[in-house]
């Protein structure tokens, strides 16, 4: 991918700016790569200091996404190149203790490079982003999905277009939802967060607003309006723990205007019936529940046919972060992201979903595990394993 970013400031009148930071991978629906992070993570770095940057906005080229996620064709590559994974085949002959020894095996997890350095990358971008000294606007357009979602979902003002269209479809893919979703969508009301997770179903802006997963909905054609009005605002009669109460309010004026465009609720009509399906003591009757919902149209039945064909590990693995990872902290799940995700890029679920839905496009994985009740509980223990000690794990400076 060729994908960048592209950085620029919009100067006020009282001497001040607005950093931007830009997506530009179009024709990759501004998928991230690690060229593109280590921008964002750098200038998002030299912008906390200066003292005449007001706020940064992080917005993209095109109207399809604000971002579809993380560039996982390169992991794709990465894997594929790997001999350790290559030797960890799916053939018949292959047994669960094999991938158990390999997984949990710290040399062959080490030795991936290229992954820990982009999971490390983005996980960090995303923890500075929840924890920028300024406010941020993030403009989501489009599709924000998985990685794109990380970046989105810990900005300070949060604005959905009444196209955006808000996703974790990693269970597609034989992953599972990080880039801190083992927190934020364990902030979700109960149940919730378990079914986007294991259904990957889209959260359009009317209920991303309900969910307060975005704070305000502003029609495109008032993008140069909102830049107008922070351009001409006197911020140097604002002080600093101000300034973000102040774009709140401009924020919400102009949003007012655009109640009229927005979209039908896709989810909240089916909430009462989502929390209790989701609010069970094991995975096979939280299945069980979801597909037992009653209701016409497409997406409902979308999700429910992802929970069918989506992979069953990553399911027991959404299932353990919902259950386990409830009182942790952002820093805490980070961490644990980190681990598992190298550890899943080891074990090869992960590389064959790619292969299926994105290289090959035969949309037929073939999962480690058939069904639910197939997979070795072992083996998600052995996932959650943490790959290094606390303060040797690559991202142990969050703590």
């Amino acid at each position: 991918m060729t994908g960048k970013v592209n950085i620029f400031e919009i100067r006020c009148g009282s001497g001040h700016a607005f950093g931007v930071l830009e997506l530009d991978n179009a024709s990759s629906l501004n998928a991230l790569t690690l060229t593109m992070l280590k921008t964002i993570q750098q200038q998002l770095l030299h912008w906390q200091h200066d003292e005449n940057i007001v706020s940064v906005i992080i917005q993209a080229v095109g109207e399809k996404a604000f971002c579809s996620g993380a560039d996982i064709r390169a992991l794709y590559y990465a894997l594929e190149n790997d001999p350790a994974v290559t030797a960890i085949n799916k053939s018949v002959a292959a047994t669960t203790d094999d991938y158990i020894y390999n997984t949990n095996n710290e040399q062959s997890c080490l030795a991936k490079p290229f992954l820990i350095d982009y999971f490390t990358l983005e996980y960090s971008c995303d923890y500075l982003i929840h924890n920028y000294p300024k406010p941020i606007i993030a403009w989501g357009n489009g599709l924000i999905m998985g990685g794109g979602l990380g970046l989105f979902i810990g900005a300070s003002h949060r604005v959905v277009t009444p196209s955006a269209s808000l996703a974790m479809p990693e269970i597609k893919i034989g992953l599972y939802p990080d880039v801190g979703a083992t927190w934020f969508l364990n902030q979700l009301p109960a149940g919730i967060g378990l079914f986007l997770g294991l259904t990957a179903a889209d959260v359009n802006a009317s209920d991303a607003l309900d969910l307060a997963m975005a704070d305000h909905l502003i029609v495109d054609n008032d993008r140069e309006r909102l830049i107008k009005q922070l351009k001409h605002y006197p911020w140097q009669n604002i002080a600093q723990e101000r300034i973000g109460t102040v774009i709140t309010e401009i924020l919400t004026a102009i949003a007012t205007d655009s109640e009229k465009q927005r979209p039908p609720s896709q989810m909240i009509p089916y909430f009462p019936q989502i929390q209790a399906a989701c609010v069970a003591p094991t995975l096979d009757i939280v299945y069980g529940q979801i597909e037992a919902i009653s209701g016409m149209g497409s997406w409902l039945e979308n999700a429910k046919q992802t929970l069918i064909e989506g992979s069953p590990l990553s399911a027991h693995i959404c299932f353990h972060q919902m259950q386990h990872y409830q009182q942790a902290s952002l820093a805490d799940c980070f961490l644990m992201e980190l681990s598992l995700s190298v550890r899943c890029g080891l074990l090869g679920e992960f590389k064959e979903g790619v292969r299926a839905r994105l290289i090959e496009k035969d949309n037929q994985p073939k999962w480690l595990y058939k069904t639910l009740s197939n997979v070795d509980t072992r083996l998600v223990d052995c996932l959650f394993t943490p790959l290094w000690h606390q303060q040797q794990n690559p991202l142990a400076d969050l703590v």
